[in-house]
């Protein structure tokens, strides 16, 4: 993968991949690329769109990779991930992801406002860690947001964790985007 971050005309796209021991895999350096392409329509420097937004612009770029993409509200739009399996193999529990590649087990979630300011990452973090057949997670949030640097926070929180090396983590992989 290339450097960290790229300039496109003044607007910045930013990555991280953990464990930052590991190589990020190729569908990673797939999701990165298809941010780039979309990046001067949803590039938070720019631009104050709500997550669905910059889901929508992304959408046609991850979908060729094998994704399904999250379309709408609605409960047949949603991209619905097993957790729990119950009485007779039925689903118990499921978690709706914004964007799934069933066959690699990656998981995308694409925040905006409430990424840092409401912990939602850690939410859509946690939510990764029980689904079943989940690998892999990248979390797309604003570079920055209002006046806070949420790229960066992200980051600092993700950097203590997998530093600490406390907790047995059931991904391979964490990618987190900056846009």
């Amino acid at each position: 993968m290339e450097r960290a971050s790229l300039r496109v005309k003044g607007t910045m796209i930013n990555w991280q991949y953990y464990p930052k021991s590991d190589k990020a895999p190729e569908l990673a350096d797939d999701v990165v690329k298809a941010f780039r392409k979309v990046l001067p329509a949803i590039d938070s420097a720019q631009h104050t769109l709500e997550s669905n937004a910059v889901l929508l612009a992304v959408r046609p770029h991850l979908e060729p990779k094998g994704f399904r993409v999250e379309s709408g509200k609605q409960q047949k739009e949603k991209i619905t991930v097993p957790v729990l399996f119950g009485r007779n193999g039925g689903l118990d529990k499921a978690f709706d992801a914004d964007a799934y590649n069933e066959e690699q087990g990656f998981v995308i979630e694409v925040e905006a406002g409430r990424a840092v300011a409401n912990n939602q990452f850690l939410k859509d973090f946690f939510q990764a860690c029980m689904m079943h057949g989940v690998s892999y997670l990248a979390i797309a949030v604003r570079n920055t947001y209002r006046t806070s640097k949420d790229f960066d926070s992200v980051l600092k929180f993700f950097d203590a964790l997998y530093a600490s090396n406390r907790l047995q983590l059931p991904l391979k992989g964490l990618l987190i985007i900056g846009y």
